[in-house]
């Protein structure tokens, strides 16, 4: 893995990102940013592949969870700096913050929220360029609620005609869906092909569609 020090902007951000690079910091409490361009490269499937488990697509549809878009990029990427057990520290420093919600507020970051009446229990963020999606974390504070961000978020984008999810890193809790890794090449290919895509966000899609989608990811083809 290559990884120098840099010093990043928003526009350097998704230049880098167009190019299959991405920032961390160090720490939670580190000042230094770095460029990491993995050898493997995470992936979660948008064509037919991911896997949704019975049990979860019963909680996604029935759940007292209410699930938004964008409605709260700050406290999402807040609950995802935030420490948590066996997460003692992550890699979001406050330039990274600061960073994506300067992408948030020029429309190329975007997120997902799980709420529980008022109060924010889940979620995830990411950055979208072309028919790419770049995930960059999620967090959870009540069962499944991360998983719930995950499943509407792989929804919408399926519906807005995106074509490739990024996950940077595969973890034992995203392989449970059907994420892989790829070789940096294979990724670099499948990146310039869905950067130059037309896709859309959608933060308030058609309820119906959306529940239709969701119901779709159980179909045979995703299992």
């Amino acid at each position: 893995m290559s990884r120098r020090q840099i010093d990043i902007t928003p526009d350097l951000m998704l230049r880098a990102y167009r190019a299959g690079l991405f920032p961390m910091a160090e720490s939670r409490r580190g000042d230094r940013l770095y460029w990491l361009d993995p050898e493997r490269r995470g992936i979660i499937p948008l064509d037919g592949g991911f896997h949704l488990p019975k049990r979860l697509l019963r909680t996604v549809l029935h759940s007292s969870y209410r699930v938004t878009a964008d409605a709260d990029f700050a406290g999402a990427i807040a609950g995802c700096a935030a420490p948590a057990p066996g997460r003692e520290d992550t890699w979001i420093n406050p330039e990274i913050e600061f960073l994506f919600l300067t992408l948030h507020r020029q429309g190329h970051a975007h997120s997902i929220e799980v709420w529980d009446g008022q109060v924010l229990v889940g979620g995830l963020y990411g950055v979208v360029l072309g028919g790419a999606f770049f995930g960059e974390s999620m967090f959870s504070r009540a069962r499944d609620a991360s998983k719930l961000a995950l499943v509407h978020l792989v929804a919408r984008l399926r519906l807005g005609g995106f074509s490739l999810l990024d996950s940077q890193f595969l973890t034992e809790h995203l392989a449970q869906f059907g994420a892989h890794e790829i070789p940096r090449a294979d990724y670099k290919r499948r990146l310039a092909h869905a950067v130059g895509e037309e896709a859309r966000w959608l933060a308030a899609p058609d309820p119906v569609a959306l529940e239709a989608a969701i119901r779709a990811l159980r179909e045979p083809a995703a299992a």
